[in-house]
């Protein structure tokens, strides 16, 4: 007859349910690349309305016989959303559970170590089986208040992009005015 020992009890791990939690630091865990998702209608709208300016600029180029432009991005690389660092967080809450919660990007090396006193913001994530990602982070031990960034979609559209979609837009309004208007 096998003899179970129940002195060998390991707490589980769980997902907290809390918008805050407090606790100390418990571990970071190693972390992993997680795509963004992108939205085809709010892409083929900037795609669209930057491709008014982009069909100006090409008509502007070859009156003026000048070279072409830079290096274009296909649909299909901007539809694949950039990467971000996911980076799974153990803490000990107050009340002694061991409670896991994801890092969404990046944070200087040294702002966190395992043993700080922590308050940490939650929000949930879409999906229920993941557990919920860090909004904020103080960090009681040293004083500091700590906000992870990731890539969205707009970084990863890039600014002359969305530069080029605003005066789309603009262009398109004014011609759809002054034909409203005649």
């Amino acid at each position: 007859m096998v003899n179970m020992n129940t002195e060998l009890y390991t707490r589980r791990v769980v997902h907290p349910t809390e918008r805050v939690v407090t606790g100390r630091l418990a571990r970071l865990m190693d972390g992993y690349a997680r795509e963004v998702r992108v939205g085809q209608p709010a892409l083929v709208a900037v795609l669209t309305a930057a491709g008014v300016v982009g069909l100006l600029l090409k008509v502007v180029r070859a009156l003026l016989s000048s070279g072409g432009g830079g290096a274009r991005r296909s649909f299909k690389e901007l539809k694949k959303g950039p990467e971000f660092l996911v980076t799974p967080v153990r803490v000990r809450d107050t009340t002694g559970r061991l409670v896991e919660v994801e890092l969404h990007g990046h944070l200087p090396q040294s702002a966190l170590h395992p043993g700080d006193h922590v308050q940490l913001t939650l929000r949930a994530q879409r999906d229920e089986e993941l557990p919920p990602r860090i909004e904020r982070i103080v960090n009681l031990t040293t004083g500091q208040l700590l906000t992870p960034r990731t890539a969205t979609l707009w970084s990863h559209l890039g600014p002359a992009l969305l530069l080029q979609a605003m005066l789309g837009a603009v262009l398109l309004l004014g011609v759809a005015a002054c034909s409203a208007l005649t």
